[in-house]
């Protein structure tokens, strides 16, 4: 049982994380003073056609972007005076959970009331349910006060449903037509936010005048392009897992007996192993986009796991630390097909699936799987199922994920990789070649870095998202997604506006259909960030030697030059280097960031 002593310091700290004042960019200070600059005629990045004949009223609108006019032209006043008009709003939480969403709601909040304080804001409850069903809350300012700055989705909660037959897009229009709404935010990932584009389109083809406005929303990582710098959630969750892996670091330097193998949050991408990666310099990191172009087996990448836990062990260092992307096998061609194949054979809808589920033993599933497998003549799939451990086999057979896919994240790869680590060194050792001794322990960090304070990053970016949501709305703008970018500068420094949504978007298979949806953003391997990840981690610096850094905690009072640095994803990506402020000279060789002295 907490003390009294702990529960008022947790208020305290609660308290003071609510009473935080996030800055606002210089662009977005007056909103009753603002302009639209639109750009050309925008393109989906893939299967325009397709996208094109989906969207016919939504598609080709062009970027925006929103700055700051002292002009008393006619047209400016016009377009401020139709900014100030009085709006009925709604908000919905969707997908998982990310530090910061609270925030997205409270910028929004805080920009219809400064705009007009009579206009209004209503959360739907539970995610998309809430607005099929017409569930919702009124937000005052007693309720948004509470949840400033805090983590978690529980001011109105989040749900994973989808919105994607006409009946509940008719229940959505209902809705939206029932509260009279001039705009609905959709705060969620590229799922969320094409579901968005959906309601975008349908609401505007049925006459509503609801508008449709999403904000990127993910800890994976996996929502980012040339226009959208960074999802919201992402910053703190590395900066979380950074802390924990660096924690291990030094008890496994402390131990020196054990090797971590720590499986980090990211189905579709590696985004999250790779930040982490270049925070904590572990001494082996799998990402897995670079397995997919180099196209390894298992058995390549699991040597080259063990050849260094090989080296170290001779060396008396039989302890260290590997980073494990979830959805690493999923990268792994060979594994690859027999994860497309399970998918499709067990689809929503398919034979297989309800002979599947009508079995209550698991042998008795394996023995029905490799049957399909046999007389479909799926022969590699059925070798890469057969090679696989039970419980990984149990797991790919278990209920699918919203999507119709494997349920990467209850996969415990990290102990696949322990059983092959262990058994391939077991064999050296016998040959003569190995000479350590090997324990191996897993971890997996994922939910626990979803719902925590946001950092200063992500509490700001998410007011700014929010703020810039109730313009685009206030503007009229429908199937836009709202953008805050230049993060690599101070806050005051960032700029504002909208991207249409079919810009992001592609066809793919789902549940065995082709659909539109936004592409998910792998690592780059030709980029910045994964380019210097490269040269840090395969000079063996990192993999021998114990390079390890201890990061601490989220600092979220202090310095701003301490509490305000953005994601070192972005710092890469936009300035080759991860240092910052910018314009501060820095030490490659110690990675010690220096204050600029003067020539005199």
């Amino acid at each position: 049982m907490a003390s009294i002593a702990n529960v008022v310091e947790t208020r305290i700290g609660q308290l003071r994380r609510q009473s935080f004042k996030p800055r606002i960019p210089n662009e977005l200070q007056d909103l009753t003073k603002l302009k639209f600059s639109l750009g050309n005629k925008t393109e989906a990045i893939g299967n325009a056609d397709s996208i094109s004949q989906l969207f016919p009223i939504t598609y080709g609108q062009p970027i925006i972007d929103i700055t700051k006019t002292n002009d008393d032209n006619k047209e400016n006043n016009d377009n401020n005076n139709n900014l100030k008009r009085k709006l009925t709003i709604g908000v919905v939480l969707s997908g998982g959970q990310a530090s910061g969403g609270h925030n997205v709601i409270t910028g929004l909040f805080d920009g219809l009331k400064e705009l007009n304080n009579e206009s209004t804001l209503i959360g739907f409850l539970n995610g998309p349910i809430g607005v099929m069903k017409n569930k919702f809350i009124n937000l005052d300012s007693k309720i948004i006060d509470l949840y400033r700055n805090t983590g978690g989705f529980d001011m109105i909660a989040s749900g994973r449903d989808k919105i994607e037959t006409e009946e509940q897009r008719k229940e959505a229009l209902n809705t939206v037509n029932k509260n009279n709404l001039d705009g609905l935010v959709v705060i969620g990932g590229d799922d969320s936010n094409t579901n968005a584009a959906v309601l975008a389109e349908y609401f505007k083809s049925n006459g509503s005048k609801c508008s449709v406005v999403g904000c990127p929303k993910t800890i994976d990582g996996d929502l980012q392009n040339e226009y959208i710098e960074m999802s919201f959630g992402f910053d703190t969750a590395v900066k979380v897992f950074s802390e924990m892996i660096s924690n291990i670091c030094r008890d496994a330097v402390s131990a020196a007996k054990t090797w971590h193998f720590v499986k980090l949050m990211g189905r579709d991408a590696s985004q999250v192993t790779l930040d982490c990666a270049l925070q904590t310099h572990p001494n082996f990191t799998m990402i897995g986009e670079y397995v997919q172009a180099k196209r390894w087996l298992l058995h390549d990448l699991t040597e080259m796991m063990v050849d260094v836990i090989e080296k170290r062990g001779n060396n008396g260092k039989d302890y260290g630390v590997i980073l494990i992307p979830e959805g690493i096998i999923s990268f792994i061609p060979s594994m690859k097909g027999l994860i497309n194949d399970l998918n499709e054979m067990l689809k929503v809808g398919s034979q297989h699936l309800v002979v599947i589920e009508s079995l209550n033993e698991f042998s008795e599933k394996v023995k029905y799987i490799r049957s399909v497998f046999e007389k479909e003549k799926k022969h590699t799939s059925l070798q890469n199922f057969d090679v696989l451990p039970r419980d990984i086999q149990a797991q790919m057979l278990l209920e699918r994920d919203p999507h119709g896919n494997i349920q990467m994240s209850q996969i415990p790869i990290e102990n696949l990789f322990i059983q092959i680590a262990t058994q391939k060194l077991a064999q050296r050792k016998t040959e003569g070649t190995y000479k350590g001794k090997f324990r191996g322990q897993g971890h997996f960090y994922g939910y626990d870095g979803r719902s925590g304070f946001p950092s200063n990053f992500d509490a700001q970016y998410c007011y700014n998202l929010g703020r810039t949501a109730t313009i685009l709305l206030s503007g009229k703008h429908n199937g836009y997604m709202s953008r805050v970018y230049d993060l690599e500068k101070d806050v005051k420094e960032w700029k504002a506006g909208g991207i249409p949504i079919t810009m992001l978007m592609n066809m793919e298979r789902r549940h065995g259909v082709d659909k539109p949806v936004i592409r998910k953003a792998l690592v780059k391997l030709d980029g910045n960030k994964f380019q210097y990840f490269k040269k840090k981690s395969e000079n063996e610096d990192w993999g021998l030697n114990d390079c390890y850094r201890y990061v601490g905690p989220i600092q979220l009072f202090g310095p701003q030059e301490i509490t305000d640095e953005p994601p070192i994803n972005v710092l890469l990506k936009k300035t080759n280097n991860v240092v910052w402020p910018i314009g501060n000279n820095y030490n490659k060789d110690t990675d010690v960031q220096t204050e600029q002295k003067s020539d005199q």
